[in-house]
């Protein structure tokens, strides 16, 4: 074989190899999403893709105590949510009834959403041309149990972010949801706008604008808790971070 012939082989490998392990728009193709269970007590994770997206994991799946589970993160962009749901109870195979977050009584949420209040992260993957991951922990549907989301291996700004405190002890007496109802204890903390339902502090109709809408007493004491999250509809955009090609995203329960 001549040596021109040869060259002309091993640049046709190397395309081929690069295309087996890149993407399309450039994504690490070893990337990966764990989910960690600090809390002392089991947990239900759940996973919601906005329209359009796949579902991850089934949509959800159980997590015992100070355990966690990895899986491959998407290859392409994806954008969603991941929450807890808390206080849940067996009553059939693939049946869930759960005191916060619960998605239609579901084990495997499979696309549906959770019922509020509950702790999000929300994640847009794999967008721009440097494969950038945007993420930030939310507290505009109330909190139910601490979570943050640590980057790994990324490039830029990725910092850790999220909300560590337990702020069930201290949720005002008008935003507590307990359960059983009534007398129960202190499950999560609604959201002005989950508590009164008006327009202004669920900032919609003529209130859904960054000049209308505007921080509550009510969000205010979530952000003074834990300020790394964004808890109402028009909050600050520099609370959603950009960290480029991380090789790991971790959303850590009772961090």
């Amino acid at each position: 074989m001549s040596s021109s012939s040869s060259l002309l082989s091993l640049s046709c490998f190397s395309l081929l190899l690069t295309l087996i392990f890149t993407n399309t728009n450039g994504a690490r193709p070893d990337f990966i999403m764990t989910v960690v269970n600090n809390c002392p007590y089991p947990i239900w994770p759940a996973i919601q893709p906005n329209t359009g997206f796949p579902v991850l994991e089934r949509g959800g799946f159980h997590l015992d105590k100070l355990s966690h589970r990895s899986f491959p993160g998407p290859a392409q962009h994806w954008a969603g949510r991941v929450w807890a749901r808390t206080g849940c109870t067996a009553s059939a195979p693939g049946h869930l009834s759960c005191a916060t977050g619960d998605c239609g009584g579901r084990l495997e949420c499979a696309g549906a959403g959770g019922a509020a209040p509950a702790s999000l992260a929300e994640f847009s993957l794999h967008h721009g041309h440097k494969d950038q991951s945007s993420y930030t922990v939310s507290l505009v549907d109330g909190f139910n149990i601490p979570m943050t989301i640590t980057p790994h291996e990324g490039q830029g700004n990725c910092p850790v972010v999220g909300c560590r405190a337990d702020l069930l002890a201290t949720c005002p007496q008008t935003l507590q949801l307990r359960s059983p109802a009534g007398h129960g204890p202190v499950v999560a903390c609604k959201s002005g706008c989950e508590a009164f339902r008006t327009d202004e502090l669920c900032c919609r109709n003529q209130y859904n604008s960054p000049q209308t809408c505007k921080p509550s007493t009510y969000s205010e004491y979530f952000k003074k808790a834990c300020p790394a999250t964004v808890t109402y509809g028009h909050d600050s955009p520099s609370l959603t971070h950009e960290c480029s090609s991380p090789r790991e995203l971790k959303v850590i329960f009772c961090h």
